[in-house]
């Protein structure tokens, strides 16, 4: 599929902050129409929003992961371990891993949408990521899980769809933001029979939960949530489940104490940050300025410090969360390339690498 025909951006996929944000709004207008510097935290939020509260969880949670360093020291020598251009082209030759991947999308996601039947061509997901991968000789299975459903249910689905396509081979999962939550959580809580799994890779994948998410459960409050969480099912027919899992308290006091990783499975992960502020008209200019006002460096949606998992193998510099699985705004990649700065980053060759190296894991 040639990259020119993918186009910019499509509804389908929308971020946590853009679909979630207008069903604020609807249930508490009074709250959210305020700029955020103009809202006081209460002293409990004010706490948690506080540099050493956020280290100390960070690094308490790190206790479960092999190969991070739980000190602040390790923390910024990872954010330093950044990747720049390593991932601009595609290269001649890749070597294609020895197990099946498979591609495990993250929240509101979907494997393959088709909105108009075969009037439209579908929307993919993975744009042009599992037919570039299959071009180099691996083999794919792409996995699709409840858009906003829990992670419990999200990884029974995710078990299923393995067991269903692999039959019976042992697979190299790579998953994306919350796809790797699920992930975790069928390799060490359902630990299903039929699915054996000897990697995971996740990309920028809220390990640690996300401030984000945080503040928008604190601001809702227990007074309007449901009623978002309703509005939320009305809307979409999906159940909401997935958003308050996605806090960094969840993910401290819950989750991660919960779901420790298998000796027998290689972890790895990657994150990503954007440069300086996102465009003016971004989904994330938001998300981002927050997130990094309390956590960091991050892809406008999940932290670096967030995004780290076992063996981190760096972060992605100037790329946002939606870059990550090729959704990059092609308008913005053409005009910068007019002035002369083309994108250091190409979502195609970085899976291309991601299969190269599991190949060269022995995976």
């Amino acid at each position: 599929m040639p990259m020119s025909s993918l186009v910019c951006r499509s509804p389908s996929v929308i971020s946590t902050s853009l679909l979630t944000l207008p069903l604020l709004r609807l249930a508490a207008p009074a709250r959210l129409v305020q700029p955020c510097a103009q809202r006081q935290p209460q002293p409990q939020q004010a706490r948690q929003a506080s540099g050493p509260v956020a280290v100390r969880r960070f690094s308490a949670s790190l206790t479960l992961s092999r190969k991070v360093a739980p000190t602040e020291a390790a923390h910024i020598n990872e954010v330093r371990k950044t990747i720049a251009d390593e991932f601009a082209l595609i290269k001649d030759a890749y070597q294609s891993p020895k197990h099946p991947v498979v591609l495990a999308h993250g929240l509101l996601g979907f494997a393959e949408l088709k909105l108009a039947g075969s009037y439209l061509p579908s929307i993919h997901y993975w744009r042009g990521i599992q037919e570039a991968l299959t071009a180099q000789g691996a083999e794919v299975i792409t996995a699709s899980v409840p858009p906003s459903g829990s992670i419990e249910k999200r990884a029974a689905k995710l078990a299923q769809d393995i067991e269903a396509q692999a039959q019976g081979k042992s697979v190299n999962v790579v998953a994306h933001s919350m796809g790797g939550l699920d992930a975790r959580y069928m390799i060490s809580q359902l630990r299903p029979k039929g699915v054996d799994v000897k990697s995971l890779v996740t990309i920028g994948t809220p390990h640690h939960g996300s401030a984000f998410a945080d503040y928008l459960i604190d601001e809702l409050g227990p007074d309007y949530l449901p009623q978002v969480y309703k509005a939320w099912e009305r809307v979409t027919g999906w159940e909401p489940s997935a958003f308050s899992q996605l806090t960094q308290k969840y993910m401290a006091e819950h989750f991660n104490p919960a779901t420790s990783d298998d000796p027998n499975v290689q972890y790895f992960s990657y994150g990503a940050m954007v440069n300086g502020k996102p465009p003016l008209l971004s989904m994330f200019r938001i998300s981002h300025k927050l997130i990094e006002e309390r956590e960091g460096p991050n892809d406008g949606l999940v932290s670096v410090e967030s995004s780290q998992w076992g063996t981190y193998k760096g972060t992605l510099t100037g790329v946002n969360h939606l870059d990550l699985i090729n959704w990059t705004n092609r308008i913005r990649s053409n005009l910068q390339k007019l002035m002369g700065h083309p994108p250091s980053f190409n979502a195609v060759a970085f899976y291309l690498g991601i299969g190269d190296m599991l190949a060269k894991e022995g995976l």
